[in-house]
């Protein structure tokens, strides 16, 4: 594959065909208006036949759209000519003749900004939904559009005002588009041309301002440029066999086990500001005889905090199956398909790997000599977007490391927005057994506490320092003021480093 099937990314080819759309209302709002929940969200999971049988017999120009963006259907010329600039559309290459009508050349696909912009990604025909749908084994260099992991990082970024911002292995461009918004200066980067000439697309039709597009492997194309606010990261995480003209450009890393995320995270720091953050999602090993979390954690560059988060963990079986399934390999041959699982197998074997994990990671540059790294298995539900929850974990942790105890004691905090206290207990007893902390927004994370923890949570309100509310609970509870106070600054770390209590 190469670009030049592929549309020009001209201003006014890409503003004529933006203008159609937004008025035959083909956006986020519309399609599910038009297709319903059910279809809608089916749609998602690139599943098309639910779409169909509701724009079946509709001519309506948003059903029009459906059947020729999304669902990949030639639509008669006169049909399209009536809802589409037609001719200049086919002039650009966003349309191609087929008999008597026309075609789609790319999947467009409408998308919500996270301010309800009206955004549109454009990927190759077939793979807007973000799995490989078995062509992936086919054709190498396909492009994929918005998918379960973009979807993930894009809502896990942090969303500040930054000078300038760089999105590493681009695919269609979602990530560059978000950047965006909040961004003076954004350069996108892919080892695929055609992956560049798609993010240009959705960038375009979007209305977004071009980044500065730039052909090359992970940090190549930035190698002479430091000073990077916000780095992102959406990589061929995929830990497989498949090497060279093998693997598949949109998913397999091509450089053995979990080594191109572990090569990203360590080169981040030489391309940050000071107080840079780099967010990614990523595979990695779980080795035998290794802590996975050690292992991730060692990649964490000197100078810099880090979170870590395992969202999951798959066997090898798995984890072979799922891939290999998605490049179609077991529908189309399946002699191949049990070639390949045993090759699969025999490089997790010799890397002595029994599982894989998949997660995030969060890292800023402080420079500090004592660095705060945490890596913890949260497989749990989450309320997304994440990003204040990524930027406020980090400044905890930071807030933790340069405050001692005398200093935490001497800071007033607040209850978090959205934590409340549960009481679990048998029916009819007069004290509960446990005491519940439980935050309704972000990690949706549940702490038992004892009385002191409690008593600090109801009592910080920002008005006092911690010392003086752990004083207070002590003549309270009729305890040594010496002791409670001895042991208070160990449950406020956990309260703090966790989001619960916030200093003020």
């Amino acid at each position: 594959m190469s670009t030049a099937d592929l549309p020009l990314p001209t201003a006014a080819g890409t503003a004529r065909l933006r203008a159609a759309l937004t008025a035959s209302a083909f956006t986020a709002d519309g399609l599910l208006e038009l297709l319903g929940a059910p279809a809608y969200t089916a749609l998602a999971r690139g599943e098309t036949v639910p779409a169909a049988r509701a724009t079946g017999g509709d001519d309506s120009a948003p059903a029009v759209l459906v059947r020729l963006f999304l669902l990949q259907r030639p639509v008669p010329y006169e049909r399209a000519r009536a809802v589409l600039p037609v001719d200049g559309l086919l002039g650009d290459g966003w349309l191609l003749r087929e008999g008597a009508g026309v075609r789609a050349a790319v999947d467009v696909r409408p998308y919500a900004g996270p301010e309800g912009e009206d955004w549109w990604v454009v990927s190759d025909p077939g793979f807007g939904v973000g799995g490989a749908g078995g062509a992936g084994g086919r054709d190498r260099d396909v492009v994929l559009g918005v998918g379960g992991a973009s979807m993930t990082l894009a809502q896990l970024t942090v969303r500040e005002p930054v000078d300038r911002a760089l999105d590493v292995g681009t695919g269609s461009g979602i990530q560059a588009l978000h950047l965006a918004q909040h961004a003076r200066r954004v350069v996108a980067t892919d080892v695929n041309p055609r992956a560049l000439r798609m993010a240009a697309l959705t960038l375009g039709l979007s209305g977004a301002a071009e980044p500065e597009l730039r052909e090359g492997s992970l940090f190549e194309p930035v190698a002479r440029e430091a000073g990077f606010d916000l780095i992102v990261a959406n990589p061929p995480f995929v830990i497989s066999p498949a090497q060279g003209a093998d693997a598949l450009t949109y998913r397999d890393g091509g450089m053995g086990g979990d080594t191109l995320c572990r090569t990203l995270v360590e080169r981040s720091a030489d391309r940050l500001t000071d107080g840079g953050v780099c967010q990614l999602l990523a595979n990695w090993q779980h080795v035998e005889g290794e802590d996975w979390r050690e292992r991730v954690a060692s990649w964490v560059p000197a100078g810099c905090d880090a979170w870590i988060v395992q969202r999951e963990r798959q066997d090898i079986t798995e984890y072979t199956e799922l891939w290999l399934r998605d490049a179609g390999v077991h529908r189309d041959d399946p002699a191949g398909y049990e070639r390949l699982y045993g090759q699969w197998l025999a490089e997790f074997e010799r890397r002595r790997t029994g599982g894989v994990g998949f997660g995030w990671i969060t890292l800023t540059k402080t420079g500090s000599r004592r660095p705060s790294v945490t890596a913890e298995e949260w497989p749990h539900a989450v309320e997304q977007p994440l990003g204040e929850t990524a930027r406020r974990r980090l400044a905890l942790a930071a807030f933790l490391r340069d405050h001692d105890d005398r200093a935490l004691l001497a800071t007033r905090f607040e209850l978090a927005e959205g934590v409340v206290q549960e009481q679990v207990g048998a029916p009819g007893a007069e004290d509960p057994e446990h005491v519940v902390l439980r935050q309704r927004h972000g990690m949706m994370r549940a702490h038992a506490v004892d009385t002191l923890g409690a008593a600090l949570a109801g009592a910080c309100d920002g008005t006092l320092p911690a010392g003086v509310i752990v004083d207070a609970i002590a003549q309270l509870l009729e305890a040594d003021p010496a002791r409670v106070r001895e042991g208070a600054p160990a449950v406020l770390r956990t309260l703090v480093g966790d989001g619960f209590l916030l200093p003020v």
